[in-house]
C-alpha cells in the first residue's frame, strides 16, 4: 500500500519545486489556451457540428501530447488536477506539493481563458517552439493526447468533456457562469484518485524511489 505523504511547508521555497511549479503554470496555460480557443475557433468557423466536435478533440489531444513532453522533466506535465491528486494518491507527490499544483494549475487556466477574451476578435498567429532540453521515451504522451481526443469524440456532445477541473475553472470563472461546476471537479478528482491508488498498488512495478515516510505521513 502506497504511503501518502503530507509534506512540509518548507517545500514552496526550495528552487526544484519553483521551478516545477513555473513550468506547469505555462504548460497548463498553452493547454487551456489552444483547447478553449479550438472551441472558440470552431463557433466561428465550423458550420457542421461534428467537424468542429473533431477539431476540437484534435486540437486537444495534440496540445496535450506537446505540453506533456514539454513539462515532463520539470514538473511532470500534469496539467489537470485529477492527474495531480491520482499521483499523490500513489505517493509519488506530497500533499502540499498536490495543493500547490491546485492553484498552479487554476491560476493558469484562469489567465489564458482572461487572454482568449480579450483577444477573441483579433486573428492570432502563434509560433510554436521545439523545446529540445528534455526527452520522454515512449509512446505515453502522444496515447494520453489521443485517449483525451476520443473521449472528446464521445462525450463532448453530452457534458463537455473536460476531464479537468483547471479546464472548466477558467471558462467558468471568467464568463461567470458557474452551473454544475462541481460536477467537473467531483467526477475528475474521484476518477484520479482512484486511478492513482489502483494502479499504485495493482499494477505498477517498483522502479521508483517512494517519498521519505516522515512523521506526519499517514
Amino acid at each position: 500500500m502506497a504511503k501518502i505523504a503530507i509534506g512540509t511547508g518548507r517545500e514552496a521555497t526550495q528552487p526544484d519545486c519553483i521551478q516545477a511549479l513555473i513550468v506547469e503554470f505555462i504548460c497548463t496555460f498553452l493547454f487551456v489556451f489552444v483547447g478553449v480557443g479550438a472551441a472558440m475557433a470552431t463557433d466561428k468557423l465550423a458550420g457542421d457540428a461534428l467537424v468542429g466536435l473533431f477539431f476540437v478533440a484534435m486540437a486537444h489531444a495534440l496540445v496535450v501530447a506537446v505540453m506533456i513532453c514539454a513539462g515532463f522533466r520539470i514538473s511532470g506535465g500534469h496539467l489537470n488536477p485529477a492527474v495531480t491528486l491520482g499521483l499523490c494518491a500513489g505517493g509519488h507527490i506530497t500533499v502540499f506539493r498536490t495543493i500547490l499544483y491546485w492553484i498552479d494549475q487554476c491560476l493558469a487556466s484562469a489567465a489564458a481563458c482572461a487572454l482568449l477574451n480579450r483577444l477573441q476578435y483579433i486573428h492570432l498567429l502563434l509560433a510554436w517552439a521545439t523545446y529540445k532540453g528534455a526527452s520522454l521515451m515512449g509512446w505515453g504522451p502522444l496515447l494520453t493526447g489521443l485517449v483525451i481526443g476520443a473521449n472528446i469524440m464521445v462525450g463532448g456532445a453530452f457534458s463537455g468533456a473536460s476531464m479537468n477541473p483547471a479546464r472548466s475553472f477558467g471558462p467558468a470563472l471568467v464568463s461567470g457562469i458557474w452551473t454544475d461546476h462541481w460536477v467537473y471537479w467531483v467526477g475528475p478528482l474521484i476518477g484520479g484518485g482512484l486511478a492513482g491508488l489502483i494502479y499504485e498498488n495493482c499494477f505498477i512495478v517498483r522502479s521508483h524511489v517512494p517519498l521519505p515516510r516522515e512523521a506526519e505521513n499517514f
